[in-house]
């Protein structure tokens, strides 16, 4: 069975950092393509972050420059480094994961078969 456990998300002020972490077990992680998507009270769930299974990745334009996607094989753990946060980046985050196949060409969440229950970010201006 698989399972994705989000976690770091917290209360932060304007300018501030978080790391996110998500831990997948029960699946080919290695092989996976993994995401971190977002979604704010009253607005739609958006992508934020992709990384493929070769290492290759694609943000969305409100994040480029401020947030990091990466991976620890060996603990089989996604990471998300915020920096510079906004309250505009306040939202649920969650973290989702996608077949090998799968490129980070783009942001859409529809081939991402797994996700995590969601952490909660926070920015106050």
């Amino acid at each position: 069975q698989v399972h994705l456990v989000d976690s770091g998300g917290g209360s932060v002020q304007a300018g501030g950092s978080l790391r996110l972490s998500c831990a997948v077990s029960g699946y080919s992680y290695k092989r996976a393509c993994m995401g971190w998507f977002r979604q704010a009270p009253g607005k739609e769930r958006e992508g934020v972050a992709v990384i493929d299974s070769e290492g290759s990745t694609t943000y969305a334009d409100s994040v480029k420059g401020r947030f990091t996607i990466s991976q620890d094989n060996a603990k089989n753990t996604l990471y998300l480094q915020m920096n510079s946060l906004k309250p505009e980046d306040t939202a649920m985050y969650y973290c989702a994961a996608g077949p090998p196949w799968l490129r980070a060409v783009h942001l859409g969440e529809n081939e991402f078969n797994y996700w995590g229950q969601g952490t909660q970010v926070t920015v106050s201006s």
